[in-house]
C-alpha cells in the first residue's frame, strides 16, 4: 500500500536538499550568455529538429500530431514547428531562403483556409483553429473542438516567425505582415461568449462551448497573455485576476520549497518556451517573493523528488531516470504489479500522485526532463546523458527520442495500444510527438543562448499582454 505521509515526507525532504541553487541553476537564470552544452546533447537537438523539417508537408506547412503512425495535423505541433526552424538556420542545418519559404507556406494556408460555424469543411471560427487538421485539407478532424490553448501555441509561433524574420525582402515581409493579421483576427472573447469571466477550453459546432475553463497554473497561461494583448478582440482587463483566481488551491511546499504545483511537468514549459519569466513578476509572484522561472524549477525538482522516492515502487526510477507529463502509454489495463492491483494507462498526463492532476502507472517521457533543461540543469543533463545510455536503441532512435518508456510494464501477451515489450526492460513507444518533440529542441536553444526568449523579449503582443496582467521588472521594465 502507499503511504502518504512517507510519500510527502520523503519527497519534501528530497526536495529542500536540491532546491538550493547550485552553478548550473545559477548560470541559467543570466541573460544572453552562451551556456554550454556536452558534446552529445547535439545529436539530440538535431534529431529532433529533423523530426519537424522531414515531417512537415511542403505544400501547406502542416506538421503531424506524431510519427511514424499515420496522424491528422497537430496545430500546437505546427506552432512548435514555425519556431523550431530558425533554430535549423541558426545550427547551419538548413538555409534561411529554405525556412522561410516553408514558414510563408505554412502561414498562407492558416490565412486562406476556410473558417466558420459549420462542422465540417473548416479548419477553425472566429479566428481559432481545431485542435487537430486534416493533413491535407487543413479540414476539422473528426469532432474535436475549437481549441482556445493549441490555437494560442500555434500562434506563438506563429508571433515567433514575426520576429525572427525581419528582412526587408518581400518574403519576409509578407510573413511579417500574416504573423499579425492571424494573431489580429483571433477572437478571444468567442471563448465566453456565454457571459463567463474565464476562457473556455474550446468550443463544439454541435454544442457550444467547453464548461471547463483555463485557470491557473497550467499551460492556459499563454491562452491569457496572448488574449490580453489582442489588438482586435483583446480579453477584459481584470482576465488575468480570473487566470489567478485558483490559485490558492495550486501551491505546495514551504520555504525553499514552496510552489504553485501542477503534476505533470508539460504545462511548466509551453508558455515558458517563449516568454522569459525570469525577473519579471505579476502580483502573484511578488506576494509570493520569486518568479515563475523560479517556480518552474522547484516544481521540476519535486517532479525529480516524487521519482526518486518512488512512492509507488515502480521500476526504473531514480536520479537519472524520472520525469512525469503527458505522454503515451502501453494501454488501458489493470494487472497485478509487486502484490498490488495497478492501473497503466494509454495516452495519458501523469505526475506526481500528491499534486493536482496526479496520476502514476511508471510511465517516464523524456520530454518530461528535457524540456525542463532551463529550470534545472544540472539534474537534466545527466538524465539525458543516462537515458541514451542505458536504453539505447529502444528510446533513442532517427529522430532522437521515443515519446516514452516504462520499465515496470514487461507484459509480452497484451494487446498493446502503442509500442512494443522487451521482456528485461519493459515497454518502450515506438511514436514521437509533436508536442513532446518541441520542448526538448526549443529549451535547449533558450538554454544555450535565449534564442527564442530573447526574440519574444522584443514582440509587442507580448509585452502588452504582460503589462495588462500586471507584470514589471526585468527586461519588461
Amino acid at each position: 500500500m502507499i503511504d502518504r505521509r512517507a510519500l510527502l515526507s520523503q519527497s519534501s525532504l528530497l526536495l529542500a536538499a536540491s532546491a538550493l541553487p547550485g552553478a548550473a541553476a545559477a548560470q541559467a537564470r543570466k541573460g544572453a550568455a552562451a551556456r554550454a552544452l556536452p558534446p552529445f546533447y547535439a545529436d539530440i537537438e538535431y534529431r529532433t529538429f529533423r523530426w519537424f523539417w522531414e515531417t512537415a508537408r511542403r505544400d501547406n506547412g502542416l506538421v503531424p500530431d506524431r510519427y511514424p503512425s499515420p496522424s491528422f495535423c497537430s496545430i500546437a505541433s505546427v506552432g512548435f514547428a514555425l519556431t523550431a526552424y530558425p533554430i535549423g538556420v541558426e545550427r547551419g542545418w538548413i538555409t534561411r531562403a529554405e525556412a522561410r519559404d516553408l514558414t510563408l507556406t505554412t502561414l498562407r494556408f492558416f490565412w486562406e483556409a476556410p473558417q466558420g460555424p459549420e462542422p465540417t469543411g473548416r479548419i477553425g471560427h472566429k479566428g481559432a483553429f481545431y485542435h487537430f487538421i486534416d493533413m491535407i485539407t487543413g479540414a476539422r478532424f473528426r469532432d474535436v473542438e475549437l481549441s482556445s490553448v493549441d490555437t494560442a501555441l500555434l500562434l506563438m509561433g506563429v508571433l515567433f516567425a514575426g520576429q525572427y524574420y525581419d528582412r526587408a525582402d518581400a518574403k519576409e515581409r509578407e510573413i511579417r505582415a500574416l504573423a499579425h493579421k492571424l494573431y489580429a483576427r483571433t477572437d478571444w472573447n468567442f471563448f465566453r461568449a456565454d457571459g463567463r469571466k474565464a476562457v473556455s477550453m474550446g468550443w463544439h459546432p454541435e454544442r457550444g462551448l467547453i464548461p471547463s475553463n483555463w485557470t491557473g497554473y497550467n499551460e492556459g497561461m499563454c491562452v491569457y497573455l496572448l488574449g490580453l494583448g489582442g489588438p482586435e478582440h483583446p480579453l477584459p482587463a481584470d482576465s488575468w485576476d480570473v487566470w489567478t483566481s485558483t490559485y490558492p488551491r495550486s501551491w505546495r511546499g514551504e520555504g525553499p520549497t514552496r510552489r504553485l504545483a501542477f503534476a505533470p511537468l508539460f504545462p511548466l514549459h509551453y508558455s515558458h518556451i517563449w516568454i522569459d519569466f525570469r525577473g519579471i513578476r505579476d502580483a502573484a509572484m511578488r506576494e509570493a517573493g520569486f518568479d515563475y522561472f523560479e517556480n518552474n524549477r522547484r516544481e521540476t525538482l519535486a517532479n525529480h523528488a516524487y521519482c526518486v522516492a518512488n512512492p509507488m515502487r515502480w521500476d526504473g526510477y531514480g536520479a537519472q531516470s524520472w520525469g512525469l507529463a503527458a505522454c503515451d502509454g502501453p494501454g488501458n489495463f489493470r494487472l497485478d504489479f509487486k502484490g498490488e492491483h495497478r492501473e497503466f494507462f494509454g495516452y495519458s498526463a501523469r505526475g506526481p500522485i500528491d499534486e493536482p492532476d496526479g496520476r502514476d502507472d511508471g510511465t517516464i517521457t523524456p520530454s518530461a526532463s528535457l524540456g525542463s533543461l532551463p529550470f534545472a540543469p544540472e539534474i537534466v543533463i545527466p538524465t539525458a546523458q543516462a537515458l541514451r545510455r542505458d536504453h539505447g536503441d529502444l528510446l533513442y532512435g532517427k529522430y532522437g527520442f521515443y515519446d516514452a518508456f516504462n520499465p515496470s510494464f514487461r507484459w509480452t501477451d497484451k494487446q498493446l495500444e502503442k509500442g512494443r515489450v522487451d521482456p528485461v526492460k519493459g515497454w518502450y513507444d515506438t511514436d514521437y510527438i509533436g508536442i513532446d518533440q518541441g520542448p526538448i529542441l526549443l529549451q535547449a536553444a533558450n538554454y544555450r543562448s535565449d534564442f527564442v526568449w530573447k526574440r519574444m523579449q522584443a514582440c509587442a503582443p507580448i509585452r502588452k499582454g504582460l503589462k495588462l496582467a500586471g507584470f514589471t521588472g526585468g527586461w519588461l521594465g
